[in-house]
């Protein structure tokens, strides 16, 4: 396997030139229009994996393992970032993996590989795209669910503002659906805003609410009793008969707690006090 020091080498010296042919070939195959953002960003992949390549060819595949993975990372992340679905990458790994084999066999010949160091030249391809496949899916899910998780976050917020409408006098609209998550955020980042501000009476207007379960109605009563305990009275507005059975069904009374049709009429009622 002498020649495969040349091989490496070459990989190594003519990896620019190597992509730039290769990316120019394979946009060709490629159904969707690739910008020229795309066309360079791939020559810069390109050369990179043909050194990743050369370098493992004479010092191993483990040689290169973490490197091949840490820069696998950034792409799947650079793609996640781009809100693109994952499919994008994938469904160019065949074309371009047939992109790589044919270079390789050219070189095979060029250089007179014999047939084992071919097969070991082509088992260390086929290994390194299956690592920077599994690295970038796996590295797109963590990005991805990331973003989910920060858009969530922020959508939690919108969907339970504080608002203050008078001294002493706050609304908090309760909006979409109400789940075991968002009543954990408002137990977390809601409650102890409304003590921040030093209010005594918050209508909890239930009007935008689509659905409300019998587990989620015991949590929210548990909110309600802990802003009792800071000294805020909390009246409810809005609350139609299917959530009012589904606190029933619980067992929870509301009998202690003042319910208006709307909010206008609760702050009629605690102006009148």
């Amino acid at each position: 396997m002498e020649s495969i020091p040349a091989v490496a080498d070459y990989l190594h010296k003519k990896a620019n030139v190597l992509a730039e042919n290769m990316v120019n070939d394979i946009v060709l195959k490629f159904k969707a229009q690739v910008s020229q953002e795309e066309v360079q960003q791939g020559k810069e992949v390109f050369a990179d994996f043909l050194r990743f390549l050369g370098t493992s060819l004479i010092s191993g595949e483990e040689s290169i393992h973490d490197e091949l993975l840490e820069w696998s990372k950034r792409n799947g992340e650079a793609q996640a970032a781009q809100q693109e679905p994952i499919s994008v990458v994938i469904d160019r790994y065949p074309d371009t993996r047939l992109a790589f084999i044919d270079e390789l066999n050219e070189l095979a010949i060029k250089f007179g590989l014999s047939r084992e160091a071919i097969i070991l030249v082509n088992r260390r391809l086929n290994y390194m795209f299956d690592i920077s496949i599994n690295e970038t899916i796996l590295a797109y899910e963590r990005l991805s669910e990331r973003i989910i998780r920060n858009s969530q976050s922020r959508i939690m917020e919108l969907s339970a503002p504080v608002v203050a409408i008078q001294e002493g006098v706050a609304v908090i609209p309760l909006i979409g659906l109400i789940d075991e998550d968002r009543v954990e955020h408002l137990f977390r980042n809601v409650v102890p805003k409304i003590a921040d501000l030093h209010i005594e009476c918050l209508i909890a207007d239930f009007s935008g609410i689509l659905v409300i379960d019998e587990l989620v109605a015991r949590h929210l009563t548990n909110i309600y009793r802990v802003l009792g305990l800071l000294g805020i009275r909390v009246v409810t507005s809005g609350i139609r008969p299917e959530i009012a059975q589904a606190m029933v069904n619980e067992g929870i009374s509301m009998s202690s707690r003042r319910s208006f049709s709307t909010v206008r009429q609760a702050l009629e009622a605690i102006n009148k006090q």
